[in-house]
C-alpha cells in the first residue's frame, strides 16, 4: 500500500502599499484565510504616512490563485496597492550562521550602498535590514542607524571577518558592531 504523495507546498507573497496599516493588515490576512491561504510570514512597517506590508502565504494552486484574482478588486475597494510573486521555499542552510551587525554613524546617502557592498565582497547573504534616520537631540544633525541580519557561509573564519568588518567600519568613521543572532526574548 503506497502513501499518497503530498502536494508540493506553494508561496504567494504579496507586497501592499496602503495608509492605514491595520485596514492593510485585516483585509490580505482575512482574505488568506477565507480563501484556505495559511500565512507563513508577514512584516509591516510606517514609512512616513506610508505602510508596507510584506505577507508570506501558503495554499494549495487554486487557493493562491484565488488570492492572486481577487487582490486588485480588494486592492481599490480598500485604496492600497498591491503586488504578487509566486515563491519557492528558501532552501536550507544547516551550516551557514546567522550575525547581526549593527551601524550608527552621520547620516550619508551612501552608508547603505557601502554596507552591502562590503557583505557582497565577503560573500555574506542578506536576510533582514532596518534602518532610520534622526535628528540628534544634541547638535540637530542627522543620525543613522541600520541593522542587518546577515548569513555568513560555511567556513567562515568568524574572527577574520569580524577584523575586517571593523575596519571597513574605522574607515568609514562608523561605529559598528556584529556579533551572532540571538533570539529576541519577550
Amino acid at each position: 500500500m503506497s502513501t499518497p504523495a503530498t502536494p508540493r507546498e506553494q508561496f504567494l507573497v504579496i507586497s501592499a502599499l496602503g495608509a492605514n496599516p491595520m485596514e492593510l493588515t485585516h483585509v490580505l490576512c482575512r482574505a488568506s484565510s477565507e480563501n484556505r491561504c495559511s500565512v507563513v510570514s508577514t512584516r509591516l512597517s510606517r514609512h512616513g504616512e506610508c505602510s508596507a506590508l510584506v505577507l508570506e502565504i501558503t495554499g494549495s494552486w487554486d487557493a493562491l490563485a484565488r488570492m492572486e484574482s481577487l487582490l486588485p478588486a480588494l486592492a481599490k475597494k480598500h485604496a492600497f496597492s498591491a503586488d504578487v510573486v509566486r515563491s519557492e521555499p528558501l532552501e536550507a542552510r544547516p551550516h551557514a550562521l546567522p550575525y547581526v551587525a549593527y551601524v550608527s554613524a552621520v547620516y550619508r546617502p551612501d552608508i547603505l550602498n557601502e554596507l552591502c557592498q562590503f557583505f557582497i565582497d565577503h560573500r555574506v547573504e542578506l536576510e533582514a535590514l532596518s534602518c532610520d534616520t534622526y535628528q540628534a537631540p544634541q547638535t540637530g544633525g542627522t543620525m543613522l542607524n541600520a541593522t542587518l541580519t546577515v548569513t555568513l557561509p560555511a567556513g567562515t573564519q568568524i574572527s577574520w571577518l569580524r577584523d575586517q568588518f571593523l575596519d571597513f567600519a574605522d574607515a568609514l568613521n562608523l561605529d559598528a558592531l556584529i556579533e551572532p543572532w540571538r533570539p529576541q526574548t519577550p
